[in-house]
């Protein structure tokens, strides 16, 4: 058992490391859980689209609205402590909307105004969360530690928390945010217990304002040549992805006639692939740098692409959402680590938010796009769009490429 642990969790990752690992597996599987819960909820107060569809607004409208003065407060203050209010904030928020609910006092506008709230704690929890490790990890253990750290975003977050909270709620309304309130719980136990070295804006220093600071991460971040490839590539490639993804529900029922399962099949089939790009992950990066893994990993997104756009098969489009599973796992973990690995102790929040900003900003627009080209072309258009978009930017990014080059 123990060679087991310390396979895992080497102990030169330090015991640190370990309680903020355990509190980001508790967290990550009451994130999965709220995922389903959240929808169901609204689904079950109103039959109005319009309402509905706000439930997956209040998902994504937070990381783009605070992301940027969440990496501005992560910088300047205290970060564990922050990383404690934040979920502090999220477990009231969720009493709240347990009394509601079993009072029978919860309305629609209630349960979204606070969905809306608890995304918005998250978004200063993890981009604060995302910090730490740099601080308490070894350079050189930086892949290892956010491997194990994206490990349970796949297993708890993706795979498991999303049946759990159906289930949950298939019992009552208030189990899922129950189950939650306590993960969140534990995880405000588990952070507690780490120490963290002396950082942020020191007592007396004078304050240099919101918008300097913010300026301050945007320069810094395109000024370097490899974070500014980095988030460049992360808000060119969102673009492709967030059209072809989006019309993912549309595509598996009617280019795969898989019927209204299919949707949650291949996603289910996508988390195993990120479950084998985990075992396969250290012994990739022993033997190729992390340089060459992205480069891979964009080919690999761009012939997904292709893929998927001239396949009908079920069973051809399963086993390229296993290797585009893989690949996920293994492109982010690397991106991470690679801009943990350049980016100073002091700006980690801030290019932290601009790198959000890129994702959820490309997965925006590219929703969009995917929409319009769904509706006048086919559900097949989008996923054409994607890989032809892709090779372009491989093609004119490639050579950038070379500078993420931080596995030295």
């Amino acid at each position: 058992m123990t060679t087991v642990v310390e396979r895992v969790l080497p102990t030169r990752l330090g015991s640190g490391f370990r309680w903020l690992l355990a509190s980001s597996w508790l967290t990550n599987l009451g994130d999965g859980i709220a995922a389903a819960a959240g929808p169901l909820l609204i689904a079950t107060l109103t039959r109005d689209p319009l309402m509905i569809s706000l439930s997956a607004l209040v998902s994504w409208a937070p990381p783009l609205l605070f992301s940027l003065y969440a990496g501005v407060l992560s910088d300047r203050h205290n970060r564990r402590t922050i990383v404690l209010a934040a979920n502090a904030v999220r477990a009231v928020v969720l009493v709240a909307l347990i009394v509601l609910m079993a009072t029978g006092s919860l309305t629609v506008v209630t349960a979204l105004v606070g969905l809306t709230l608890r995304s918005i704690t998250e978004v200063f929890a993890d981009n604060t969360t995302a910090t730490l490790t740099p601080m308490m990890v070894a350079r050189d253990d930086l892949a290892l530690a956010n491997a194990r750290l994206t490990t349970g975003l796949v297993t708890l977050n993706q795979l498991a928390g999303p049946p759990i909270g159906a289930a949950l709620f298939g019992l009552g309304l208030a189990w899922p945010f129950a189950a939650q309130l306590l993960l969140v719980m534990g995880g405000i136990v588990l952070v507690s217990r780490i120490t963290l070295p002396a950082h942020g804006r020191r007592s007396g220093d004078p304050g240099t304002g919101t918008l300097r600071e913010l300026a301050e991460g945007f320069t810094w971040t395109f000024r370097h040549p490899a974070v500014r490839t980095l988030v460049l590539t992360i808000l060119i490639f969102n673009f492709t992805f967030g059209a072809a993804w989006s019309v993912l529900v549309l595509y598996t029922q009617d280019q795969l006639g898989l019927g209204a399962m299919g949707f949650g099949l291949m996603t289910t089939i996508g988390g195993i692939g990120g479950l084998v790009g985990t075992g396969l992950y250290g012994a990739i990066t022993r033997k190729v740098s992390l340089g060459t893994l992205m480069r891979i990993g964009l080919v690999i997104e761009t012939f997904t692409h292709l893929g998927l756009a001239l396949t009908h098969s079920p069973w051809v489009a399963g086993g390229i959402f296993l290797v585009f599973g893989a690949h996920a796992f293994i492109w982010g973990t690397t991106s991470v680590t690679v801009r943990q690995r350049a980016v100073p102790a002091h700006l980690q929040g801030r290019v932290g938010s601009v790198n959000a900003i890129c994702v959820y900003a490309g997965l925006v627009v590219g929703s969009v796009i995917g929409g319009l080209l769904a509706t006048h072309l086919g559900v097949a258009a989008p996923f054409w769009f994607a890989f032809a978009g892709s090779a372009v930017f491989v093609v004119l990014l490639w050579r950038q490429l070379k500078l993420i080059a931080h596995d030295d």
